[in-house]
Protein backbone atom coordinates (compact mmCIF):
# COMPACT_ATOMS: atom_id res chain seq x y z
CA UNK A 1 0.00 0.00 0.00
CA UNK A 2 1.36 3.29 -1.03
CA UNK A 3 2.20 6.12 1.76
CA UNK A 4 1.53 9.45 2.15
CA UNK A 5 3.36 11.31 -0.08
CA UNK A 6 6.31 13.89 1.31
CA UNK A 7 4.71 18.16 0.95
CA UNK A 8 7.08 20.28 -1.09
CA UNK A 9 6.34 22.89 1.40
CA UNK A 10 8.17 20.74 4.29
CA UNK A 11 11.37 20.99 2.70
CA UNK A 12 14.30 23.71 2.50
CA UNK A 13 16.66 23.25 0.10
CA UNK A 14 19.02 21.68 2.43
CA UNK A 15 16.47 18.78 3.87
CA UNK A 16 15.03 18.75 -0.43
CA UNK A 17 18.66 17.73 -1.43
CA UNK A 18 19.05 15.14 1.08
CA UNK A 19 15.93 13.91 0.52
CA UNK A 20 16.47 13.44 -3.10
CA UNK A 21 20.05 11.98 -3.35
CA UNK A 22 18.07 8.88 -0.30
CA UNK A 23 15.55 8.75 -3.96
CA UNK A 24 18.41 8.83 -6.12
CA UNK A 25 17.48 11.95 -7.54
CA UNK A 26 20.40 14.54 -8.10
CA UNK A 27 21.13 16.97 -5.82
CA UNK A 28 20.68 20.00 -7.87
CA UNK A 29 17.34 19.07 -8.83
CA UNK A 30 16.37 20.45 -5.37
CA UNK A 31 16.68 24.59 -5.87
CA UNK A 32 15.13 23.64 -9.65
CA UNK A 33 11.64 21.97 -7.66
CA UNK A 34 11.62 24.61 -5.45
CA UNK A 35 11.81 27.73 -8.59
CA UNK A 36 9.33 26.05 -9.93
CA UNK A 37 7.38 25.86 -6.79
CA UNK A 38 7.92 29.02 -5.19
CA UNK A 39 8.60 31.60 -8.39
CA UNK A 40 7.02 30.05 -10.65
CA UNK A 41 3.55 29.06 -8.77
CA UNK A 42 3.70 25.61 -10.18
CA UNK A 43 2.54 22.78 -8.30
CA UNK A 44 2.10 19.83 -11.36
CA UNK A 45 5.65 18.01 -11.26
CA UNK A 46 4.48 16.88 -15.11
CA UNK A 47 5.27 20.99 -16.08
CA UNK A 48 8.48 21.36 -14.89
CA UNK A 49 10.28 20.93 -18.16
CA UNK A 50 13.46 21.34 -16.90
CA UNK A 51 13.66 18.40 -15.47
CA UNK A 52 13.74 14.70 -16.99
CA UNK A 53 11.06 12.73 -17.72
CA UNK A 54 12.59 10.18 -15.09
CA UNK A 55 13.23 12.85 -12.61
CA UNK A 56 9.86 13.92 -12.90
CA UNK A 57 8.37 10.35 -12.38
CA UNK A 58 9.94 9.72 -8.98
CA UNK A 59 8.57 12.73 -7.79
CA UNK A 60 4.97 11.84 -8.58
CA UNK A 61 5.63 8.90 -6.69
CA UNK A 62 7.73 10.49 -3.85
CA UNK A 63 6.01 13.76 -3.63
CA UNK A 64 3.01 16.26 -3.78
CA UNK A 65 3.03 19.89 -3.55
CA UNK A 66 -0.49 20.93 -2.44
CA UNK A 67 -1.34 18.44 0.28
CA UNK A 68 -5.03 20.42 1.55
CA UNK A 69 -7.71 21.49 -0.95
CA UNK A 70 -10.20 23.90 -1.09
CA UNK A 71 -13.26 23.62 -0.06
CA UNK A 72 -14.72 27.04 -0.65
CA UNK A 73 -13.34 30.41 -1.86
CA UNK A 74 -14.88 33.41 -1.29
CA UNK A 75 -14.88 36.92 -2.72
CA UNK A 76 -16.29 39.67 -0.13
CA UNK A 77 -17.31 43.10 -1.87
CA UNK A 78 -14.03 44.89 -0.52
CA UNK A 79 -11.38 42.32 -2.63
CA UNK A 80 -10.55 39.96 -0.37
CA UNK A 81 -10.71 36.86 -0.14
CA UNK A 82 -11.35 33.49 1.71
CA UNK A 83 -10.77 30.48 1.94
CA UNK A 84 -11.57 27.08 3.54
CA UNK A 85 -8.84 24.52 3.21
CA UNK A 86 -9.48 20.82 4.07
CA UNK A 87 -6.37 19.17 5.82
CA UNK A 88 -6.52 15.26 5.57
CA UNK A 89 -5.56 13.19 8.67
CA UNK A 90 -2.50 11.32 8.63
CA UNK A 91 -4.62 7.69 7.69
CA UNK A 92 -7.00 9.64 4.60
CA UNK A 93 -3.50 10.34 3.15
CA UNK A 94 -2.86 7.04 2.85
CA UNK A 95 -5.94 5.94 2.01
CA UNK A 96 -6.10 8.58 -0.81
CA UNK A 97 -3.12 7.89 -2.32
CA UNK A 98 -3.59 4.21 -2.02
CA UNK A 99 -6.63 4.86 -4.55
CA UNK A 100 -5.38 7.21 -6.77
CA UNK A 101 -1.85 4.96 -6.83
CA UNK A 102 -0.18 8.35 -7.25
CA UNK A 103 -0.86 11.37 -4.93
CA UNK A 104 -3.44 13.04 -2.80
CA UNK A 105 -6.74 13.57 -4.82
CA UNK A 106 -9.02 14.71 -1.84
CA UNK A 107 -12.49 13.97 -3.56
CA UNK A 108 -15.95 13.16 -2.25
CA UNK A 109 -16.21 13.43 1.22
CA UNK A 110 -14.87 16.56 2.67
CA UNK A 111 -11.85 15.83 4.95
CA UNK A 112 -12.58 16.32 8.75
CA UNK A 113 -9.60 18.87 9.74
CA UNK A 114 -10.24 22.52 8.01
CA UNK A 115 -9.21 26.00 8.44
CA UNK A 116 -9.66 29.22 6.77
CA UNK A 117 -7.12 32.07 5.27
CA UNK A 118 -7.91 35.43 4.38
CA UNK A 119 -6.06 37.73 1.85
CA UNK A 120 -6.75 41.13 2.61
CA UNK A 121 -5.75 43.54 0.14
CA UNK A 122 -4.76 47.50 0.60
CA UNK A 123 -3.96 50.17 -2.16
CA UNK A 124 0.08 49.12 -0.98
CA UNK A 125 -0.14 45.77 -0.04
CA UNK A 126 -1.57 42.19 0.07
CA UNK A 127 -1.01 40.71 3.26
CA UNK A 128 -1.74 37.06 4.04
CA UNK A 129 -4.11 36.23 7.10
CA UNK A 130 -2.72 32.83 7.91
CA UNK A 131 -4.02 30.40 10.37
CA UNK A 132 -1.28 28.40 12.76
CA UNK A 133 -3.47 25.45 14.58
CA UNK A 134 -7.44 23.62 13.58
CA UNK A 135 -9.49 25.58 15.98
CA UNK A 136 -7.89 27.29 18.98
CA UNK A 137 -7.12 26.10 22.32
CA UNK A 138 -7.50 30.11 23.75
CA UNK A 139 -11.58 30.20 23.85
CA UNK A 140 -11.60 33.42 24.28
CA UNK A 141 -15.81 34.55 24.62
CA UNK A 142 -15.87 36.87 21.57
CA UNK A 143 -13.83 35.03 19.06
CA UNK A 144 -15.49 32.63 16.52
CA UNK A 145 -11.89 30.69 15.95
CA UNK A 146 -12.23 28.54 19.27
CA UNK A 147 -15.60 27.21 19.24
CA UNK A 148 -15.45 23.84 19.14
CA UNK A 149 -12.18 24.18 20.99
CA UNK A 150 -8.36 22.57 19.49
CA UNK A 151 -8.26 19.93 16.86
CA UNK A 152 -4.94 20.23 16.14
CA UNK A 153 -1.46 21.88 15.53
CA UNK A 154 -1.04 22.54 11.55
CA UNK A 155 2.66 21.63 10.42
CA UNK A 156 5.00 23.89 9.33
CA UNK A 157 4.22 23.05 5.43
CA UNK A 158 0.53 23.56 5.88
CA UNK A 159 0.99 26.86 6.97
CA UNK A 160 3.44 27.87 3.98
CA UNK A 161 1.43 26.77 1.90
CA UNK A 162 -1.43 29.03 3.47
CA UNK A 163 0.79 31.47 1.67
CA UNK A 164 1.30 29.77 -1.33
CA UNK A 165 -2.46 29.39 -2.40
CA UNK A 166 -3.62 32.94 -1.40
CA UNK A 167 -0.50 34.29 -3.93
CA UNK A 168 -1.85 32.41 -6.55
CA UNK A 169 -5.03 33.82 -6.37
CA UNK A 170 -6.69 36.06 -9.04
CA UNK A 171 -5.91 39.58 -9.24
CA UNK A 172 -3.09 39.04 -6.09
CA UNK A 173 0.62 38.23 -7.67
CA UNK A 174 2.41 38.52 -4.40
CA UNK A 175 2.05 37.94 -1.10
CA UNK A 176 3.70 41.37 0.46
CA UNK A 177 2.96 40.81 4.23
CA UNK A 178 1.86 37.55 6.53
CA UNK A 179 0.37 38.15 9.92
CA UNK A 180 -0.46 34.90 12.01
CA UNK A 181 -4.06 36.20 13.42
CA UNK A 182 -5.78 33.59 11.90
CA UNK A 183 -7.20 30.40 13.39
CA UNK A 184 -4.63 29.47 16.40
CA UNK A 185 -2.35 30.43 19.34
CA UNK A 186 0.58 30.73 17.35
CA UNK A 187 3.24 30.66 20.25
CA UNK A 188 1.77 27.44 21.27
CA UNK A 189 2.86 25.53 18.12
CA UNK A 190 6.55 27.32 18.26
CA UNK A 191 8.14 25.00 16.39
CA UNK A 192 6.19 24.68 13.70
CA UNK A 193 5.06 28.15 13.38
CA UNK A 194 8.72 29.48 13.46
CA UNK A 195 10.15 27.05 10.66
CA UNK A 196 7.18 28.30 8.59
CA UNK A 197 8.51 32.00 9.09
CA UNK A 198 11.92 30.66 7.57
CA UNK A 199 10.62 29.75 4.77
CA UNK A 200 7.75 32.33 4.42
CA UNK A 201 10.78 34.74 4.59
CA UNK A 202 13.61 33.12 3.02
CA UNK A 203 14.89 34.21 -0.78
CA UNK A 204 13.74 30.65 -1.96
CA UNK A 205 10.54 30.88 -0.51
CA UNK A 206 7.81 32.90 -0.40
CA UNK A 207 10.29 36.16 0.13
CA UNK A 208 8.12 38.11 2.47
CA UNK A 209 10.57 40.82 4.40
CA UNK A 210 10.77 39.64 7.88
CA UNK A 211 9.40 42.93 9.46
CA UNK A 212 6.44 42.31 7.06
CA UNK A 213 5.61 39.14 9.07
CA UNK A 214 3.53 39.44 12.35
CA UNK A 215 3.35 36.81 14.77
CA UNK A 216 0.43 37.03 17.23
CA UNK A 217 -0.44 36.13 20.42
CA UNK A 218 -2.51 36.21 23.30
CA UNK A 219 -0.07 36.41 25.75
CA UNK A 220 2.43 33.49 27.13
CA UNK A 221 5.04 35.20 28.82
CA UNK A 222 7.60 32.36 28.39
CA UNK A 223 7.17 31.94 24.68
CA UNK A 224 7.54 35.49 23.85
CA UNK A 225 10.87 35.19 26.15
CA UNK A 226 11.48 32.47 23.15
CA UNK A 227 10.69 34.40 20.09
CA UNK A 228 13.06 36.98 21.43
CA UNK A 229 16.01 34.42 20.50
CA UNK A 230 14.47 33.54 17.21
CA UNK A 231 16.80 34.69 14.20
CA UNK A 232 14.54 36.17 11.65
CA UNK A 233 13.26 39.83 13.37
CA UNK A 234 9.74 39.47 13.52
CA UNK A 235 7.17 41.90 14.38
CA UNK A 236 5.03 40.79 17.62
CA UNK A 237 1.58 41.73 18.48
CA UNK A 238 -0.16 41.09 21.89
CA UNK A 239 -4.13 40.46 21.95
CA UNK A 240 -4.47 42.64 25.28
CA UNK A 241 -8.30 42.92 24.63
CA UNK A 242 -8.70 44.42 28.28
CA UNK A 243 -6.65 47.21 30.60
CA UNK A 244 -6.88 44.84 33.35
CA UNK A 245 -6.69 41.39 34.96
CA UNK A 246 -10.38 41.03 36.34
CA UNK A 247 -11.82 42.67 33.14
CA UNK A 248 -9.29 40.34 30.66
CA UNK A 249 -10.57 37.19 32.72
CA UNK A 250 -14.02 37.77 31.91
CA UNK A 251 -13.22 37.32 28.06
CA UNK A 252 -9.88 35.62 28.16
CA UNK A 253 -9.61 31.85 29.32
CA UNK A 254 -5.80 31.61 29.36
CA UNK A 255 -5.61 35.18 31.23
CA UNK A 256 -5.50 32.93 34.41
CA UNK A 257 -2.20 31.94 34.23
CA UNK A 258 -0.61 34.97 33.51
CA UNK A 259 -1.23 38.83 35.18
CA UNK A 260 -0.60 41.53 32.49
CA UNK A 261 2.14 42.56 34.28
CA UNK A 262 3.81 39.31 33.42
CA UNK A 263 2.72 39.99 29.67
CA UNK A 264 4.18 43.33 29.65
CA UNK A 265 7.62 42.38 31.73
CA UNK A 266 7.91 39.59 28.93
CA UNK A 267 7.32 42.50 26.32
CA UNK A 268 10.08 44.83 27.42
CA UNK A 269 12.24 41.67 27.08
CA UNK A 270 11.33 41.51 23.81
CA UNK A 271 12.03 45.26 22.98
CA UNK A 272 15.33 45.30 25.00
CA UNK A 273 16.50 42.30 22.95
CA UNK A 274 15.25 42.88 19.59
CA UNK A 275 14.75 46.56 19.22
CA UNK A 276 10.88 46.18 17.82
CA UNK A 277 7.89 47.75 19.42
CA UNK A 278 5.24 45.65 20.41
CA UNK A 279 1.72 46.16 19.04
CA UNK A 280 -0.97 45.54 21.43
CA UNK A 281 -4.13 44.51 19.74
CA UNK A 282 -7.59 45.55 21.59
CA UNK A 283 -10.80 44.39 20.15
CA UNK A 284 -13.49 46.78 21.08
CA UNK A 285 -16.70 44.98 22.57
CA UNK A 286 -19.72 47.44 22.86
CA UNK A 287 -20.75 48.22 26.42
CA UNK A 288 -17.89 45.89 27.47
CA UNK A 289 -14.47 47.48 27.41
CA UNK A 290 -14.95 50.76 25.64
CA UNK A 291 -15.73 53.63 28.27
CA UNK A 292 -13.67 55.85 29.37
CA UNK A 293 -11.69 54.80 32.33
CA UNK A 294 -10.71 51.47 30.02
CA UNK A 295 -9.24 54.06 27.72
CA UNK A 296 -7.07 55.85 30.38
CA UNK A 297 -5.92 52.56 31.50
CA UNK A 298 -4.73 51.10 28.29
CA UNK A 299 -3.03 54.52 27.92
CA UNK A 300 -1.19 53.75 30.91
CA UNK A 301 -0.01 50.57 29.74
CA UNK A 302 0.95 51.18 26.61
CA UNK A 303 3.05 54.21 28.30
CA UNK A 304 4.82 51.91 30.29
CA UNK A 305 6.60 49.96 27.38
CA UNK A 306 7.65 50.95 23.48
CA UNK A 307 4.27 49.38 22.06
CA UNK A 308 1.74 51.16 19.74
CA UNK A 309 -2.11 49.94 19.92
CA UNK A 310 -4.24 48.96 17.15
CA UNK A 311 -8.14 49.43 17.92
CA UNK A 312 -10.34 46.43 16.50
CA UNK A 313 -14.08 47.33 16.12
CA UNK A 314 -15.82 43.94 17.01
CA UNK A 315 -16.91 41.86 13.92
CA UNK A 316 -20.51 40.24 14.81
CA UNK A 317 -19.81 36.36 15.65
CA UNK A 318 -23.72 34.71 15.65
CA UNK A 319 -24.37 33.06 19.02
CA UNK A 320 -21.62 35.44 21.13
CA UNK A 321 -23.40 37.84 23.25
CA UNK A 322 -21.18 40.74 22.41
CA UNK A 323 -22.39 43.75 20.38
CA UNK A 324 -19.98 45.88 17.75
CA UNK A 325 -19.75 49.44 18.93
CA UNK A 326 -20.70 52.83 17.65
CA UNK A 327 -18.37 54.80 15.26
CA UNK A 328 -18.72 57.37 17.51
CA UNK A 329 -17.44 55.83 20.91
CA UNK A 330 -14.81 54.13 18.41
CA UNK A 331 -13.12 57.58 17.71
CA UNK A 332 -13.48 59.22 21.40
CA UNK A 333 -11.93 55.93 22.63
CA UNK A 334 -8.75 56.60 19.85
CA UNK A 335 -9.20 60.33 20.88
CA UNK A 336 -8.45 59.85 24.52
CA UNK A 337 -4.98 57.50 23.91
CA UNK A 338 -4.13 60.28 21.39
CA UNK A 339 -4.42 62.91 23.98
CA UNK A 340 -1.75 60.82 26.51
CA UNK A 341 0.38 60.22 23.58
CA UNK A 342 -0.40 56.62 22.24
CA UNK A 343 0.55 55.72 18.98
CA UNK A 344 -2.62 54.33 18.12
CA UNK A 345 -4.78 53.62 14.93
CA UNK A 346 -8.38 51.69 14.53
CA UNK A 347 -7.89 48.86 12.22
CA UNK A 348 -10.38 48.68 8.75
CA UNK A 349 -12.52 45.80 8.86
CA UNK A 350 -12.56 43.51 6.07
CA UNK A 351 -14.32 41.23 4.76
CA UNK A 352 -17.04 41.23 6.88
CA UNK A 353 -19.80 39.89 4.51
CA UNK A 354 -17.87 36.72 3.87
CA UNK A 355 -17.02 36.08 7.97
CA UNK A 356 -13.84 36.79 7.26
CA UNK A 357 -12.48 39.64 10.05
CA UNK A 358 -11.08 39.54 12.97
CA UNK A 359 -12.50 37.28 15.41
CA UNK A 360 -14.66 35.87 12.69
CA UNK A 361 -12.36 32.61 11.23
CA UNK A 362 -13.63 29.16 12.53
CA UNK A 363 -14.18 25.56 12.02
CA UNK A 364 -17.21 25.80 9.90
CA UNK A 365 -17.91 22.35 8.89
CA UNK A 366 -16.93 18.67 11.01
CA UNK A 367 -17.31 15.55 9.23
CA UNK A 368 -18.81 13.35 12.19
Amino acid sequence: MPTALDSIFNFNPTTLEQRFEALGLPKFAAPQVLDWVYSKGISDFEQMTNLSKLARAKLVEAFTVLDGEVIRHQLASDDTQKLLIGWPTAAERAERAAQSGTGIRLMGDEPSKQTETVMIPTEDRKTACVSSQVGCPVGCAFCASGIGGLDGNLNAGRIVEQVWRLAQLDGVDRISNVVFMGMGEPLANFNEVTEAIRTINAPWGMGVGARKITVSTVGLPAAIRKLCTFEIPVTLALSLHAPNDELRRKIIPWAEYSTIAELLDACNEWFKKTGREVTLEYILLGGFNDRREHALELAALANSLRANVNLIRYNEVKGVPFNRPEDGIVQRFQELLREKGVNVHIRASRGRDIAAACGQLRHESVRA
